[in-house]
């Protein structure tokens, strides 16, 4: 593959990488209450985590109409609290985008601003808005998929409780986007588990209601004391594909430096940390 045609490749697939973040894959250290709120769900949800800084391995597969399978991995490097964050990420394999990064600044009250990296065309450009709706990487994630939402974003409404996944009870809330220009989607259905506060499994719909996607976590496992699902499937319902990340390491309060969380620095390539077996 020749650079321009890799380029023209990164800049397609690769943007809004804030990823995967905490509202999704990690839960609170303690359970929700039977009588909260459905604003009150999501707010535990988001303020679980107390680490001053998070470092994660993860692969992503994504699985074709076919039966082909391609696999992508990374390093996700995250400073700063939900709603107010600085998230960095560095494909390392397959060798056609390793040292691609994507940086992703998250502020309350403001748009997210994020900056990508392409190492074959060497240089940083601003992500547009407007490429929120487009698939990342190839994947059936959406890059608003992978972005950390800010919980003020979306109005919350308590749906109903009766709904049991792999043994967990759990709470159903619809979530609704304030601002409709923000958000590909008209609304989504999550459920979140009552024993241990993680959304267990998620349904995005379209601006004409029509179901888009689909989502689920599993393997629930407890780092540092808190809870979080390491691995998410979801499936694009009209293309009939799938893709699944996985968690393979995750470490927190590393002393990461907030340095390399600048445009600036996404051209110097940052070794990912040494390889350690994940934490269980």
């Amino acid at each position: 593959m020749s650079r321009s045609s890799l380029a023209r490749r990164e800049t397609g697939v690769s943007c809004h990488l804030a990823l995967l973040l905490m509202a999704l894959l990690l839960g609170p250290r303690t359970a929700v209450p039977q009588t909260a709120t459905a604003r009150g769900i999501m707010e535990r949800i988001y303020q679980q985590d107390d680490s001053r800084d998070t470092t994660l391995r993860a692969t992503l597969q994504v699985f074709g109409q076919h039966g082909a399978i391609e696999r992508k991995r990374f390093v996700l490097y995250r400073m700063g609290s939900p709603g107010d964050s600085k998230t960095l990420l560095r494909f390392t394999d397959p060798p056609e985008i390793r040292g691609v990064a994507l940086l992703s600044v998250n502020r309350r009250g403001e748009n997210d601003r994020q900056w990508l990296y392409v190492p074959a065309i060497q240089r940083v450009r601003r992500v547009a808005p407007r490429e929120r709706s487009e698939p990342f990487a190839g994947s059936d994630f959406s890059y608003e998929d992978v972005a950390e939402r800010v919980l003020d974003d979306f109005t919350y409404r308590f749906l109903s409780e009766v709904d049991t996944i792999d043994g967990h009870k759990t709470f159903k809330i619809e979530a609704t986007p304030i601002a409709s220009d923000r958000s590909q989607y008209e609304f989504v259905y999550y459920w979140v588990a009552k024993d241990l506060p993680v959304i267990l499994h998620a349904e995005m719909y379209d601006q004409q209601g029509q179901l888009l996607r689909r989502f689920h976590a599993s393997q629930l496992k407890k780092v540092s004391g808190i809870w979080g699902a390491r691995r998410v499937e979801i499936s694009s319902v009209r293309e009939n594909t799938r893709t699944t990340l996985t968690i393979d390491a995750i470490h927190f309060n590393t002393g990461l430096d907030e340095e390399q969380f600048t445009p600036q620095a996404l051209e110097r390539v940052v070794p990912p940390p040494p390889a350690r077996a994940p934490h269980h």
